[in-house]
């Protein structure tokens, strides 16, 4: 009898927050990562130990998703680990992840902030993910994460809300134009989760967690778990059938 090929997700931005989570929430599942770090290689090796400790194979490869020249460079170092580490051609989900928020009212918002925004959240998802898409399996997975900030609005977040409902926009175009290959595309849009996001606000500031914890209908705060549990839920078999949607892990927040 022939063993089934574990499943195997790529994951950005995933030495930390809710990257690590989606990561170590997917090979509780059963799947091998290749997870990416900008600069937190140490934390990122980490996070491939945690995986192995879990019985599931990892890698972890340097990438600056805001740097779309090094996409074609990186798209091949992923081919050789898929060769050499899995002795395949062909991963099974793209998680994109990586991403750095900005506090700026819309009147002090520079250029050059908006084009940094642009450049991790928009540009970097749209092109990374037409570079990696040779690579990816047919019946595969795409997960793009969004934010709660684009249903509601609180002042300081509007050059990365709008990155981030561009990547809502983009995704519905991936839904139908990967559909012939069987590539099921979809959102996941967090709340107010407790990470270092911002500076560590909303895990750091007891005044601001209560405020949002009594703005949401499960009554707290997200942990991060709460969000890679909901990925790794969105990539399982049973949701084969979910595509071009935007899927809201906030609690229930300002509803």
């Amino acid at each position: 009898m022939t063993a089934t090929r574990p499943r195997l997700a790529l994951v950005t931005g995933a030495s930390r927050g809710l990257g690590r989570s989606t990561a170590l929430a997917l090979a509780r599942d059963g799947m091998d990562l290749i997870v990416t770090y900008r600069t937190g290689e140490a934390e990122a090796q980490a996070v491939v130990r945690e995986i192995q400790a879990l019985g599931r194979q990892a890698l972890a490869l340097p990438l600056d998703v805001a740097d779309s020249s090094g996409f074609d460079a990186f798209a091949a170092r992923v081919q050789a680990a898929l060769r050499t580490t899995w002795q395949r051609d062909r991963f099974d989900a793209l998680v994109n992840n990586a991403g750095a928020g900005l506090h700026a009212s819309f009147a002090e918002t520079t250029e050059a902030q908006f084009d940094e925004q642009m450049n991790i959240h928009l540009k970097g998802t749209f092109f990374l993910t037409q570079k990696l898409l040779p690579l990816i399996e047919d019946g595969g997975r795409i997960v793009n994460t969004s934010s709660g900030l684009t249903r509601f609005s609180f002042p300081g977040s509007a050059a990365y809300a709008v990155m981030k409902g561009g990547v809502e926009v983009l995704t519905r175009y991936l839904a139908k134009e990967l559909g012939p290959r069987g590539i099921a595309v979809n959102t996941v849009a967090p709340g107010a989760i407790e990470t270092d996001f911002r500076g560590g606000a909303v895990r750091d500031d007891p005044k601001l967690n209560a405020q949002i914890a009594g703005l949401t209908a499960l009554g707290r705060v997200g942990l991060p778990d709460d969000v890679g549990g909901a990925v790794a839920a969105l990539l399982s078999d049973g949701n084969r059938w979910v595509t071009g949607q935007r899927i809201e892990v906030s609690g229930g927040m300002l509803l």
